[in-house]
């Protein structure tokens, strides 16, 4: 089996945005998602108290769900297999709800490269925007990353 290879650091580019694929959120999803978690609150699982108590009027997802997502199909792009070293931290700002149904995509920008003082990697700082299905941005966050260099990576994969 033949695996392709993500870009590595010196392929990223300042400003450069890549696109995930695009997912639907459904009930499985939800009720998975929550239970494993152990999310049981009422936003979440109880539909009387979302139409009766919240503003929103249906159940929404967590936030911690359209992040994992997100981070799922940012992996699917590929550009990190095999090329992404370590998840160093986030900063993140939901700004709408997920509800069940939306069919969510990733915009990825890089918006800042570091060089290490080892030779075979670089840390790359990308703002990743979800975007539902009528183009409204639902959740922001920054990311840096540790990302394999071409030049210097003794160690093969």
């Amino acid at each position: 089996m033949v695996l392709i290879e993500g870009l590595y650091y010196e392929d990223f580019i300042p400003d450069k945005t890549y696109h995930s694929s695009k997912r639907t959120i459904t009930e499985t999803d939800l009720i998975n998602f929550t239970t494993q978690c152990g999310f049981f609150e009422p936003l979440f699982m109880d539909q009387v108290y979302v139409e009766t108590e919240s503003p929103y009027k249906r159940r929404i997802a967590p936030g911690a769900l359209a992040f994992s997502f997100a981070e799922g199909l940012t992996l699917l792009t590929g550009i990190l297999n095999h090329t992404g070293m370590a998840f160093l931290g986030l900063e993140l700002a939901v700004l709408k709800p997920l509800f069940i149904g939306d069919t969510i995509s990733v915009e990825l920008e890089v918006i800042e490269k570091r060089e290490t003082k080892k030779t075979n990697r670089g840390i790359i700082t990308f703002l990743h925007r979800v975007i539902n299905q009528t183009n409204e941005i639902i959740m922001e966050y920054t990311v840096k990353r540790m990302i394999r260099r071409k030049a210097g990576n003794e160690k093969k994969i």
